[in-house]
């Protein structure tokens, strides 16, 4: 869809808390008060599970700015990883097995040791996912320029190794985002990704959810998580600025210990971004939203059905608007 085209949407008459997450097949929406996911299964039916939103009940110094973000983040990751697993179980069944050219259903026996065998590998890629992760986008950029910096004295400066460390990591997960989209499954996913941030849209603007409402929303968000990942990667840089240490390896820990500093950072630009409309949190949110255009593409009316049966959970009855607010 055109730029010209999403235009034309009407205006937002609120700022929902609904946020949602694209799946396997599908889409899963969480409100303040309920929650669903709704998922197309090999033959093409929609399978909506629903349940209640976990009620918010830390203690009030955890729900402050800048220390919410961090607790918020974590609630997400949790959720969002169970509903993409249960997601990857409705639109690949692996229940029945082939036996002389018939399907045979499996036994209990079979199916807790596949389960055992799953969460044992989940559990090993987890943690090398985080170590990877660590060396690739904390360490290597860190360890790049203490080689540079020894090469060429004048670039000692830690300004300019903050820069040159942040842009490193910008550039790792673009690219890395980028190559994802060469693969036919993710860019299906990031198309559940456009059809979750038009449902947005247009419950924002008071319309009834239809495929035909839906469809000329805009599909980039100031709310959406491509953005927050992108935020946290700029304020680390402005943090890595304070830090003096040189020594790839301490910069290394000292960064992942003022993580929770950058998500929190990273979560109240987002806030700031969401319910305010002018030039300063449109220069703010420019980067998310450019890099939207790469992990959310255009759906189709399929796609859409999904999003709106996970919606029409999601929202609050009129008793409940309050809960709502962004």
């Amino acid at each position: 869809m055109s730029e010209k085209n999403e235009k034309t949407c009407p205006p937002c008459a609120k700022m929902t808390s609904i946020g949602g997450q694209a799946l396997i097949e599908g889409i899963m929406m969480r409100g303040p008060k309920r929650s669903a996911m709704a998922v197309r299964n090999p033959e093409g039916e929609i399978v909506l599970e629903t349940w209640d939103t976990p009620a918010n009940n830390r203690p009030k110094f955890f729900k402050l700015p800048f220390v919410r973000g961090l607790f918020n983040f974590i609630d997400s990751m949790k959720s969002g990883y169970r509903c993409l697993m249960r997601s990857a179980e409705i639109a690949m069944p692996e229940d029945f097995e082939e036996e002389n050219g018939q399907k045979k259903e499996k036994t209990e026996a079979d199916k807790k040791k596949d389960n055992l065998l799953v969460s044992v590998a989940v559990t090993i890629g987890a943690v090398l996912g985080v170590l990877l992760s660590v060396g690739l986008f904390v360490w290597l950029p860190s360890q790049l320029y203490a080689l540079l910096s020894g090469a060429v004295p004048a670039l000692d400066n830690r300004f300019l190794r903050s820069v040159f460390e942040g842009l490193f990591r910008i550039a790792l997960f673009v690219g890395y985002v980028s190559l994802m989209c060469l693969m036919k499954d993710i860019r299906r996913t990031f198309e559940y990704h456009g059809a979750e941030h038009k449902t947005i849209f247009c419950y924002e603007a008071g319309l009834p959810l239809t495929v035909e409402n839906i469809r000329p929303m805009k599909r980039f968000h100031p709310r959406c998580g491509t953005s927050f990942m992108i935020l946290m990667l700029l304020v680390g840089i402005v943090i890595g600025m304070l830090i003096p240490v040189t020594n790839p390896l301490l910069r290394t820990l000292i960064k992942l210990a003022l993580l929770p500093v950058t998500v929190g950072i990273g979560y109240e630009l987002l806030k700031l971004c969401g319910r305010h409309d002018n030039k300063l949190t449109r220069l703010i949110a420019a980067p998310g939203m450019w890099l939207q255009h790469i992990t959310v593409h255009e759906p189709d009316d399929s796609m859409i059905e999904c999003a709106i049966a996970a919606m029409n959970v999601a929202i609050p009855t009129p008793e409940e608007a309050e809960s709502d607010k962004w």
